[in-house]
């Protein structure tokens, strides 16, 4: 669940979708990882209000560049769950990913291991 609402990248790779709703994106890390963040449960039914993309398709990235902001407050009030997923789309093509056991994430710090 992000403690602001900002979304920073959370590996070096390329902006491969940015939903028009700007309520989820898309990487592809320099790794060969595909990642989908999606920010908040159903928050799609939002219809990009309180959301605001920072990046394009295309774009190069670093960790720890601004993806998205979100207004966490307006989302919460309107009863949408802040929890925000990064699912490993080709998770098939590596041996493993292993989630951190850490209760927060700090910018830059380690979230997943891909092997």
């Amino acid at each position: 669940t992000p403690s602001e609402g900002k979304l920073v990248s959370p590996v070096n790779g390329v902006v491969t979708a940015v939903f028009p709703t700007a309520h989820a994106i898309g990487i592809s890390s320099s790794g060969g990882a595909e990642l989908l963040i999606h920010v908040g449960m159903n928050t799609v039914k939002l219809k990009g209000e309180h959301f605001t993309a920072h990046v394009q398709e295309g774009q190069t990235v670093k960790v720890g560049d601004l993806l998205l902001e979100f207004d966490t407050d307006a989302i919460a009030s309107k009863g949408y769950d802040l929890t925000t997923p990064i699912i490993v789309t080709n998770s098939d093509d590596f041996a493993d990913v292993i989630s951190t056991d850490k209760p927060s994430i700090a910018i830059g710090e380690k979230l997943i291991q891909i092997i």
